[in-house]
């Protein structure tokens, strides 16, 4: 499942994120940078998705 989750962040961010921790202060956070910036957003995402996982 966590491949997924990694694919699904590198073409949206914030998706990768949601669909591991849901709408919390990481969700938004995640928004906020992928707006700004799509590489910090992608890091972000990846690093939730690797140490935040529900496997």
């Amino acid at each position: 499942m966590n491949v997924l989750r990694i694919i699904l962040a590198i073409l949206l961010p914030p998706l990768g994120v949601f669909l591991t921790v849901g709408f919390g202060m990481h969700f938004w956070l995640n928004i906020l940078l992928t707006i700004f910036f799509y590489i910090p957003g992608l890091v972000h995402a990846i690093w939730i998705i690797a140490t935040k996982s529900n496997d």
